[in-house]
């Protein structure tokens, strides 16, 4: 089964550089650069899992997770935020918005590859649920 990803950061090297490689790996990739577009990419593409920034134009990160988790109840779809901000505050948070795994910039292509996996071995776990 091919899983569809879905990548949201405001910088379109860093965007442009996961999709290659998520292609390469045989996923479905679709894009957005900031908040808004990435809500509407949700409600018309469906991702399975979604890489998340929080620093975003339009509508941070953090406000995309809250209506993500609010609106979707559905579908159980894995988190991953990437993102720059460090900050033990910020992780707790993105945590307590139910953010299912936190990676911080600059991360290697293998620790999100492995963070994908990691979430794709729990879907079916947390959709029998």
């Amino acid at each position: 089964m091919s899983y569809k990803l879905l990548v949201v950061d405001d910088e379109k090297d860093i965007v442009e550089t996961l999709r290659k490689k998520l292609l390469e790996e045989g996923y479905e990739v679709v894009v957005a650069f900031d908040g808004e577009e990435a809500l509407v990419r949700v409600k018309e593409d469906n991702p399975d899992i979604i890489l998340l920034d929080l620093i975003l134009p339009k509508l941070p990160g953090f406000e995309v997770l809250k209506e993500i988790r609010e609106k979707y109840k559905d579908k159980w779809r894995p988190i991953i935020i990437i993102s720059a901000q460090t900050d033990l505050e910020m992780v707790k948070k993105s945590y307590k918005l139910e953010a299912d795994h936190y990676l911080t910039k600059p991360c290697s292509m293998e620790n999100v590859l492995r963070g994908i996996r990691t979430m794709i071995s729990l879907i079916p776990l947390r959709r029998t649920q």
